[in-house]
């Protein structure tokens, strides 16, 4: 998995989106959000990157519920998820990760869709 994500706890998570800790939680429990169990501490993380900036406040990607969806449905693990999300794709000319953060959520699936 890539080292260049920022990988955020779930208290820093929902302080990043203002809201409470059992928010992420209720989010990640409905598969809207996933997390991974990294560190020492082998403690649940998001990727910061699932936040985007917002005209009111930070937010998370509004199209990243689907497209877990589509890939958790496709058989992928949450590691699985996140490392295909964060590996770049020749289709895309990026990460799908950041494709999905300039708006390209068709483009994505799509992308997705090859995997089967």
């Amino acid at each position: 998995m890539s080292n260049d994500i920022e990988w955020l706890s779930i208290p820093e998570f929902a302080d990043r989106i203002s809201v409470r800790d059992s928010r992420v939680r209720d989010l990640l429990r409905d598969r809207a959000l996933i997390a991974v169990r990294r560190g020492e501490n082998n403690a649940l993380s998001l990727p910061a990157d699932f936040i985007v900036p917002g005209d009111h406040a930070p937010h998370i990607i509004a199209t990243l519920k689907g497209t877990l969806t589509l890939l958790l449905d496709m058989g992928l693990s949450d590691d699985e998820v996140i490392e295909w999300l964060f590996t770049p794709s020749d289709e895309l000319d990026t990460t799908p990760m950041e494709a999905l953060r300039q708006g390209q959520r068709a483009a994505v699936r799509r992308a997705a869709q090859t995997l089967l």
